[in-house]
């Protein structure tokens, strides 16, 4: 009996060890089942092609529809020569300087129009000698300048090339704080280069940077090389020209300013059309009225602006206009400092009448003023 035991032992010992060889070997000997094609289970759809679909709050669609009118400008031009470079002495002293040397520089310029009109900014193109202007699809081309306006810091150029992409001109009037922008332009010369923001601020003035300021505000990066370039909306449209930043550095800070659209379109139009701009001038020297001065001159006003000069024989002389004034109104627009004197007092036409409205001890008046035209080089005090 004992011996059939061990007997029985061994062969089930057996068995079970073959049968671990097999199933660890040879799985498939001990499955009998018919097999069946693999399933995979489906995650996701299959891709349909195409550019996938942008991200919920993503400003692509802007910049596709902006960015191929945004150029870059690459200006050149020759550096004055050292006086008397060409005397003997001077090389004996100061060895051969060589000739004149070229000095470049960089900015960006917006395609406004299918016949190559491009706005930028005057100090891009200013004293260049050569213009050239690089497309994004990497045309090349050499502009004119049709005209420049230095007073708003605005210049219009011109290329002569076929299938130009052209940017959309927005409403900058509709812009409100907060609206998100995106400022598009090539920094540093490194390529273009787009970088988003909101609308920081609107009607910013006494920069000191143009002699027309009505900033348009911005936190979007603009940097060196950016100048003359689009500010745009989530649309694509364009809102402003990026002129200038504020910066101890020289890079970018988080303040910078543009130049709305309303009023680089008037300056277009008015140099494609006559060539240059034609701004009215009056001859007075403004101040913003504050209540000191207010109660010094005995007026109950704190608003408008108190003249506290007036050029001889100048169109305010000739219509009344006396020192002491304060000018609340011209022609259909309401002034309450300074700039927006300014601004109103360019917009008449130079020989057209236009009335003004006076606030003196006496009460209010209206005067009839016959503006001159304005000159670029007149000085300030004489100009508005």
């Amino acid at each position: 009996m004992k011996r059939l035991w061990l007997l029985f032992a061994q062969t089930v010992t057996i068995l079970v060890a073959a049968y671990f060889v097999v199933a660890t070997l040879k799985p498939g000997w001990l499955d009998r089942r018919p097999s069946l094609p693999m399933v995979v289970p489906v995650i996701e759809a299959p891709s349909t092609g195409g550019t996938p679909a942008a991200a919920p709050g993503s400003l692509r669609a802007a910049a596709q529809a902006a960015s191929p009118a945004v150029v870059s400008i690459n200006t050149s031009k020759t550096a004055e020569a050292p006086q008397g470079i060409n005397d003997p002495w001077f090389r004996f002293f100061f060895g051969d300087q060589g000739s004149a040397q070229q000095q470049s520089g960089l900015g960006s310029g917006v395609i406004v129009s299918p016949a190559g009109y491009i706005l930028t900014n005057n100090h891009v193109i200013e004293e260049a000698d050569e213009i050239e202007v690089v497309l994004v699809d990497g045309r090349r081309t050499v502009a004119q300048v049709i005209g420049t306006d230095p007073e708003t810091d605005l210049a219009i150029l011109k290329i002569a090339l076929d299938n130009l992409p052209v940017i959309t001109l927005g409403d900058s009037d509709a812009l409100a704080i907060g609206d998100q922008v995106l400022a598009i332009g090539n920094p540093f010369g490194v390529g273009q280069t787009v970088t988003s923001g909101i609308v920081s601020a609107l009607g910013r003035t006494q920069l000191g940077i143009n002699t027309f300021e009505n900033f348009i505000q911005t936190d979007a990066a603009i940097n060196p090389g950016n100048s003359g370039g689009a500010l745009v909306d989530i649309n694509g449209r364009l809102m402003g020209i990026n002129t200038a930043i504020y910066s101890r550095s020289g890079g970018s800070m988080g303040i910078g300013f543009a130049i709305p659209t309303s009023t680089a379109r008037s300056v277009m139009e008015a140099i494609v059309r006559d060539g240059q701009v034609t701004r009215g001038w009056i001859g007075v020297e403004p101040q913003d009225l504050t209540p000191e001065l207010a109660e010094s001159f005995g007026l109950g006003q704190n608003g408008g602006v108190i003249i506290t000069g007036v050029l001889q024989n100048g169109p305010a002389s000739v219509a009344g206009i006396r020192p002491g004034d304060v000018i609340t109104q011209v022609g259909d627009r309401t002034v309450t400092n300074v700039p927006q004197l300014l601004s109103a007092v360019a917009a008449l036409p130079p020989g057209k009448p236009a009335t003004v409205v006076l606030l003196r001890k006496a009460g209010s008046q209206t005067v009839e003023v016959v503006p001159g035209r304005r000159t670029p080089q007149r000085l300030q005090s004489q100009a508005r």
